[in-house]
């Protein structure tokens, strides 16, 4: 990646995490990896390094593709980067890439598995966070998107028009359910991408509050009773070989294909204008109810504004809301987070 020119005039920090999440890494690629690096921390399921001076030799693309399931970068220079590794059966490429329009937020298929690269960038002062928790935090939003969950593809969105890198005019996809309600680990996706909190409210002001979180235990014994007998015995095979670390998401997958996971048929489209001069227009008016003067930045990312953080860009409490018009969750409450408009 290239570093811009601050990075090289002061002491700089990069840090990379590689996850194996579906199988871990046999003794012949943890040898490969350990060719890369003497100095990383390398077990069966994970890479760590962290570099002052030098780079990671390997491409994280390429490990991506051969190894992993997960990736995440921070520098100190203001780079965030996530990859996400999820089998094609389970993400649709076609799917992502109406979500992922952008240079900060890409999608491509690798044979069977579709990978996910996603950037923030902000140069605006020091970050001193050392990146060890974020992967942790954000990995379990993977299987949410396997299971059916198109959040995170909308927070990916929401990054590129907040990022500068969309026409004005451009019209959002179809915005999933549950935006008002975050789940823990996209809740620090949110934080660990930046994105701004006025303009999430705002962008989820049109999505339905009943998220795929919210599953029912009679809807799901009824779906269950109406599969076919040799679904039910091909299903009951999988799980006595023990094998398939995707059988979970994929029944959840196919319970959620019974409903629709957009509020594509009611809700009408808004374009990237509407949504910025929104978060901005609630931003202001939130800040002059705190403060008793309004501001008037534009929110245009990649515009010469310094309006992005929103609270959340400098945010260490993994999980946690990075604004007040989040409500936190009880200590040791692992649910969601909600962000009205």
């Amino acid at each position: 990646m290239l570093k811009p020119l601050r990075s090289l005039l002061v002491s700089e920090y990069q840090y990379y995490e590689f996850l194996a999440v579906d199988r871990p890494l046999d003794d012949s690629q943890m040898n490969e990896l350990r060719a890369l690096s003497t100095r990383a921390r390398i077990t069966a399921t994970s890479f760590v390094n962290t570099y002052e001076w030098g780079d990671l030799r390997g491409d994280p693309r390429t490990l991506m593709q051969k190894y992993f399931d997960g990736f995440l970068y921070i520098a100190n220079w203001g780079t965030h980067r996530l990859m996400i590794r999820l089998p094609a059966r389970l993400l649709d490429l076609n799917t992502a890439q109406r979500y992922c329009v952008a240079d900060v937020a890409v999608a491509w298929r690798d044979g069977d598995r579709v990978i996910l690269d996603l950037v923030s960038e902000d140069d605006s002062g020091d970050w001193e966070d050392d990146g060890e928790g974020w992967l942790a935090s954000i990995i379990p939003a993977r299987m949410e998107l396997g299971s059916g969950d198109l959040r995170a593809l909308y927070l990916a969105w929401l990054l590129c028009a907040q990022a500068g890198e969309l026409e004005d005019k451009a019209v959002e996809p179809a915005v999933p359910p549950g935006l008002r309600t975050l789940t823990v680990s996209l809740r620090s996706l949110a934080e660990f991408l930046r994105i701004d909190e006025d303009l999430l409210a705002v962008a989820a002001a049109t999505s339905e509050k009943s998220g795929v979180d919210d599953i029912s235990e009679q809807d799901l014994a009824q779906w269950v009773e109406s599969l076919p007998v040799a679904d039910k015995n091909e299903l009951i095979l999988r799980v006595a070989r023990g094998n398939d670390a995707h059988l979970h998401v994929e029944l959840l997958r196919r319970f959620h294909g019974q409903k629709p996971q957009t509020s594509e048929a009611d809700a009408p489209r808004r374009t990237v204008t509407e949504l910025l001069d929104s978060a901005t227009d609630r931003r202001n008016e939130r800040e002059r109810l705190v403060n008793g003067g309004p501001g008037d930045d534009r929110l245009r990312g990649g515009r010469d504004d310094d309006s992005l953080d929103g609270g959340l860009g400098e945010n260490t409490n993994h999980g946690g809301p990075g604004a007040d018009s989040c409500v936190n969750p009880a200590p040791g409450d692992t649910g969601a987070f909600s962000c009205e408009a």
